[in-house]
């Protein structure tokens, strides 16, 4: 049986670098579909649902590649996103990873490298939202059930115990890989990782940082923040989520 084709949505104001990345993503075996500008690629995904995107930061339209994520993240929270952007653009691609791009790539950028570096944060993505089908319903790969705990993925909805959860982006991303994860204390490198994008080499600054997004999610899932029934410390291992 063959697998199923990738489809990847590739975003770029310029023709040339449309076509050539349309060309060498093809060749891996993607299907392809492309736009010029902010405006056409959210015509595009308001009627397709792609597995992955290519998108240059600088599209000199309205609807720029930052706000083009963010309605991705949004509408397709398990997309990859790939973002393209020139080295005078670098803090802005650093904004993009933190505000939920998968990685980028500084123009100019060779069509094999775009290739390559789409199929590991698909590979990495899919490892993420991968989770056993609960014991008592059946299997939903929209929604991801612990307890009284519900995400709709395609919504970003969470609800516990019926009652919709007010969340920011990252503490969605939180508690969501928390939750996929549940079967084991989660590290707090990999916790920076997941929430702001980067790799932490150092663990206390990564226990720094990752602290204050637990405290943030603590106080609006928790019924008593200070003594947590959910979200939980292991001491010299991480954090780890509990029904």
């Amino acid at each position: 049986m063959m697998a199923e084709a990738i489809r990847t949505l590739v975003v770029d104001d310029e023709e040339g670098i449309r076509s050539t990345l349309k060309e060498a993503l093809q060749r891996s075996g993607h299907v392809v579909a492309t736009a010029s500008d902010g405006e056409e690629a959210l015509d595009l995904l308001r009627e397709t649902a792609f597995d992955a995107a290519v998108l240059d930061l600088n599209l000199g339209s309205r609807v720029d590649g930052l706000r083009l994520l963010e309605a991705i993240r949004w509408r397709w929270p398990r997309m990859a996103v790939v973002i393209l952007t020139a080295h005078g653009s670098l803090e802005s691609a650093i904004t993009a990873i933190r505000e939920g791009a998968d990685d980028y790539l500084l123009k100019p950028v060779k069509p094999s490298e775009v290739c390559y570096v789409v199929g590991e944060v698909l590979k990495k993505r899919q490892q993420r939202v991968a989770m056993a089908p609960s014991p008592d319903l059946p299997h939903d790969p929209s929604h991801l059930r612990r307890g009284d705990f519900t995400i709709d993925f395609e919504s970003r909805r969470v609800e516990l115990g019926g009652q919709p959860l007010d969340l920011t982006a990252y503490e969605y991303e939180l508690l969501v890989y928390l939750m996929e994860n549940d079967d084991r204390p989660v590290p707090p490198p990999e916790l920076v990782k997941v929430v702001r994008g980067y790799e932490c080499d150092h663990l206390q600054e990564a226990r720094d940082i990752i602290k204050w997004y637990v405290y943030r999610l603590r106080t609006k899932v928790e019924p008593k923040p200070s003594t947590p029934r959910h979200i939980l410390n292991v001491r010299g291992a991480g954090y780890i989520f509990k029904v």
